[in-house]
């Protein structure tokens, strides 16, 4: 029966719960507060950044760390891959975009705090540094000409910023039709400009910025404006990053006139 010691049963031990002091509930509360944001502090400011931007936003993140001691990181690839990457739930703390329409499509699952325009660009086409063109290109048909039966490298022309405005370049210069099938698309453009620095490919399309960066091209044409959408970079601070100071911080570093020049050096247009 409950409560009943049969014979040759050892004694039950009855064992006493001791409320905590609420001194020490209080104690322990602050401790758990304080370690947390301890361990914000020191998580790292992840920059995922269009690839073309890799060398500037290195650059300025160098800069910004001899005066604080924070965690900067970058993480480079197609605007694209990066947004598809932060709707899955990666860290990113700022997205450095190279194209609208992908920072439209973050910005559709209500996950920016701020976004700014920030930068502009151009497209150029290119070949290796040592190759010497047998003619001067001046229009779309010169392009066709001089690649013959070769690869005309370019980013991924579906979904890359790059690809994209490459794409509706060779549309209006009338020769998307003629080439369509001989090029070499890759999954950014620093991989376009990859495919010509190593002489892959005779020609590539992109970015200016690119081309002034390489020692292994050189630029033979600039494409005309008009024959492409605007290239516009935007830069955002994600809201999931909104309360981690350096992350704001250095979101508004980068568009300050200090933070901006490491663009400009490299070839950038600034976006009023």
């Amino acid at each position: 029966m409950p409560g009943l010691m049969m014979p040759g049963m050892p004694p039950r031990r009855v064992t006493r719960v001791v409320p905590r002091p609420a001194w020490q509930t209080v104690v322990l509360i602050l401790l758990l507060s304080v370690t947390g944001i301890a361990r914000a502090a020191e998580s790292p400011v992840l920059v995922y950044a269009a690839a073309s931007t890799r060398d500037a936003v290195d650059a300025a993140i160098t800069d910004y760390r001899t005066r604080h001691p924070v965690q900067i990181h970058g993480v480079y690839a197609s605007s694209s891959a990066l947004a598809r990457q932060i709707l899955d739930g990666a860290p990113a703390a700022l997205y450095l975009s190279a194209n609208v329409a992908w920072m439209e499509v973050v910005a559709s699952r209500d996950l920016l705090a701020e976004r700014r325009d920030f930068l502009r660009n151009r497209l150029v086409l290119v070949a290796p540094a040592d190759h010497h063109l047998p003619q001067q290109v001046a229009d779309g048909a010169d392009i066709a000409e001089l690649l013959g039966d070769s690869r005309l490298a370019v980013a991924e022309t579906t979904g890359v910023p790059a690809g994209i405005y490459a794409r509706a370049a060779l549309e209006t210069l009338g020769i998307w039709d003629g080439l369509r099938s001989r090029l070499a698309e890759m999954s950014n453009v620093r991989g376009a400009l990859f495919m010509v620095e190593r002489g892959e490919a005779p020609l590539g399309l992109v970015y200016m910025t690119d081309a002034l960066a390489s020692s292994g091209v050189r630029t033979v044409w600039t494409v005309p404006e008009d024959a492409y959408p605007p290239v516009i970079y935007q830069l955002a601070l994600m809201k999931a990053a909104a309360d981690i100071g350096h992350a704001e911080a250095f979101f508004h570093f980068l568009l300050s006139s200090a933070g901006r020049r490491f663009f400009t050096e490299r070839g950038f247009g600034i976006r009023d």
